[in-house]
């Protein structure tokens, strides 16, 4: 099929994710070394992209065959070989040579967009556990995936309108924690934004206090 990077704005991966997920874009402000910084908004660029596929078409089938031809790349992304021309995937491609990533969790994103097109359960897991332990690896490295396994999940039950169990979970969230190296908590600051539609200063000032405390 046609390469959908025709369908990318002419913005840089930091504005696109401003505009597609201003939570964990606000998160990655507080990732002191720029390097790092850009490499996790290149991971956020990538989910930004899936995510979008429903609103650029409207048949599932259609929306399937954008996330195979994204499945697809990932061959490429996983062979340092970069899409030529298309700046997430040349991004992408950096990142995980540069920190090691491991395919698993990008395909389960991408097979868990598909499912969502044809109206399968929501897989709190493939959409934000594992991303949320990609972009551990690519702060603090390899060896932390379960301490953000019950954060990853507060997130995605906030996300996905499940407020009250989001915020039940909480407490085994930051037990699990507790001994998360500090550079490592941009990656997972975003879980203690229980409601997505609060106001863009409420959520600066939530972050910077849960920064403060390590805590979500």
């Amino acid at each position: 099929m046609a390469d959908p990077a025709s369908d990318l704005p002419g913005a840089s991966l930091d504005a696109r994710v401003r505009a597609a997920d201003i939570d964990r874009w606000l998160s990655s402000r507080f990732v002191a070394d720029a390097r790092l910084r850009a490499d996790l908004i290149a991971l956020y660029a990538f989910e930004a992209e899936l995510m979008a596929i429903p609103t650029r078409v409207t048949q599932p089938l259609l929306a399937e065959m954008r996330y195979v031809w994204w499945r697809e790349q990932m061959d490429g992304v996983f062979a340092g070989i970069a899409r030529k021309g298309h700046p997430v995937l040349e991004a992408l491609t950096e990142v995980v040579a540069r920190h090691g990533l491991e395919r698993a969790p990008f395909d389960a994103l991408i097979e868990a967009h598909i499912g969502r097109v044809h109206g399968e359960p929501h897989d709190l897991d493939a959409f934000y556990v594992g991303p949320m332990q990609a972009a551990i690896s690519v702060l603090a490295g390899r060896g932390l995936d379960e301490r953000v396994v019950e954060a990853g999940r507060v997130r995605g039950l906030a996300q996905s309108g499940r407020a009250d169990e989001a915020r039940a979970l909480i407490a085994a969230a930051n037990r699990a924690l507790a001994g998360l190296p500090v550079q490592a908590f941009p990656a997972v600051a975003a879980a203690a934004l229980t409601r997505p539609d609060a106001p863009e200063f409420s959520k600066r000032i939530k972050l910077t206090i849960a920064s403060a405390r390590g805590r979500i």
